[in-house]
């Protein structure tokens, strides 16, 4: 049986096809717009939509024995539709500045305790709720005119297969989903004043949503045997690409944002974890959860770098054939640099959450090279999510390994650096396209064609080689590293001041 994964991303969307024993028939992938300004982050879901079909028709093409898709998106952006099924607004990004003032209201009505013992997160701008209530409070005329409310993923299952279904995981980045009873609160709505009708019906990640439409599968010249199910949260299908399944490990996701999802049983008790804005999200099973931890400049940072400061050793790279990042890699020793990066030069993700840091770089010399600095960089996102593995420490959440997927993951020297801070195993695995190979895994279990998810990794999923703490090296970095600490709150101050002015 050959199946497909489909994970639109909030710029582009891409799909990987699978035969049932892992090998790969064929990758596609298709890139759409974000309009952004000051005030507003934008995409048309027609882009998305179009991306999608064309993906679809492409894969068929390419695999015609494809009989089934699972669909992964993206978190919290939502498209408001019609009676139609068309799209009344354009959707606003989780990073759109809109909603500030709702969340703060919602938290005035019920408390922020509340809000995120049921939702699993602090209130925050960036979730479904906040911005639905801005477009109910600011575009009244195309608030009344809507029929429903879907996030990305049940989106495109509905523009597919005519079904509304979101899943628990997806359903959590709403702020208004009850992670417990696995259903919209109430409470949160009735606070919001919005109807839960409008939202998609919650159901279990993997759900089959059943077989395209026949106007779609005319469309796009396909079958309309094709089945498409309902996964999940792109984060939670990299966690399960990378065969992080049980409490103990998280998948170290080595891509443009560098993110750390941890899975562990049950709850923890108090409010430490959404205290400090790591958010409670539904797993495979009942009373399973994961978190996300999270640094927006991962590979983004070490690619800006790169681009704008490595040209001295472009002339190697074109003239050897070996990537610049080895290249700079072949001049790095084991020691520290002993250099600090901060790596908030798109603002600070978790645990602050603060939009308005910004990078730092701190303790230059004249003897330092750009080589230097690209390791740098390396060890300041490892102080970040070392940092943050101590925070989810003390939520009673332990992390014993790492499973990396992604385009850093490539880099030998930067899983190790990682192994030495973090003080933990790291172990890469088979696939850079953990997400959509989530989809396959959840998408073969839910049509039959494995009984287990278990039985899916196995077959699709391959650890290749585990990087080890080294004791020697772990230790120098630990003077650093209490260093780092100090970081952010002796140089945010300075860029308050220079806000102020």
């Amino acid at each position: 049986m050959v199946i497909g994964g489909l994970d639109v991303g909030s710029t582009g969307a891409k799909i990987t096809v699978m035969n049932q024993s892992g090998q790969v028939l064929h990758l596609g992938y298709r890139d759409y717009p974000i309009d952004r300004n000051v005030t507003t982050h934008e995409l048309n879901a027609a882009d998305i939509w179009n991306a999608v079909k064309i993906l679809i028709r492409e894969a068929v093409a390419a695999a015609p024995e494809l009989s089934a898709i699972g669909v992964t998106s993206f978190g919290e952006s939502f498209v408001l539709l019609d009676d139609q099924g068309e799209a009344l607004l354009p959707t606003m990004m989780y990073t759109d500045p809109r909603g500030e003032q709702e969340a703060s209201i919602l938290n005035e009505r019920l408390g922020n305790d509340f809000i995120s013992d049921i939702s699993g997160t602090a209130a925050h701008a960036m979730y479904s709720l906040p911005k639905l209530m801005w477009i109910k409070e600011n575009k009244p005329e195309e608030f009344a005119k809507a029929h429903c409310v879907c996030l990305i993923l049940d989106y495109v299952v509905f523009k597919l297969t005519g079904k509304r279904y979101i899943d628990y995981s997806l359903a959590a980045r709403t702020m208004g989903f009850d992670i417990r009873k696995k259903a919209w609160s109430s409470e949160i709505f009735e606070a919001a004043d919005i109807d839960p009708k409008l939202f998609s019906e919650p159901v279990p990640t993997g759900t089959n949503a059943g077989e395209v439409l026949t106007e779609v599968a005319k469309e796009l010249n396909i079958s309309n045997k094709l089945r498409i199910v309902v996964c999940c949260h792109d984060q939670v299908a990299a966690a399960i690409g990378s065969d992080v399944m049980t409490a103990g490990i998280a998948t170290d996701g080595g891509g443009t944002v560098q993110c750390m999802t941890p899975v562990f049983s049950p709850i923890p008790e108090g409010q430490i974890l959404q205290s400090n804005n790591y958010p409670i999200i539904p797993f495979l099973q009942n009373e399973v959860y994961c978190s996300y931890a999270f640094s927006f400049t991962g590979g983004a940072l070490t690619k800006w770098f790169v681009d704008n400061f490595a040209a001295g050793y472009q002339d190697e790279s074109a003239q050897t054939g070996i990537p610049i990042y080895q290249v700079m890699e072949k001049q790095m020793t084991d020691a520290p640099t002993g250099i600090l990066v901060l790596p908030h030069f798109a603002g600070a993700a978790t645990p602050y959450m603060d939009a308005g840091s910004e990078g730092a770089i701190v303790g230059l010399t004249l003897q330092h090279t750009p080589s230097d600095l690209l390791k740098a960089i390396m060890e300041g996102i490892a102080y970040e999510m070392r940092l943050n593995m101590e925070h989810l420490k003390k939520g009673g959440i332990q992390i014993n390994g790492l499973n990396a997927t992604g385009g850093c993951a490539k880099s030998k020297l930067w899983l190790q650096v990682k192994a030495d801070i973090l003080g933990v195993p790291i172990t890469r695995m088979s696939t850079d396209e953990a997400g959509t190979v989530g989809g396959i895994m959840l998408t073969g279990v839910a049509t039959g064609v494995y009984e287990s998810l278990e039985e899916a990794s196995g077959m699709l999923v391959q650890p290749i080689e585990t990087y080890y703490p080294r004791k020697d090296i772990q230790k120098q970095y630990e003077g650093h590293y209490q260093r780092y600490e100090k970081l952010y709150n002796a140089i945010r101050p300075l860029i308050k001041l220079s806000e102020e002015r």
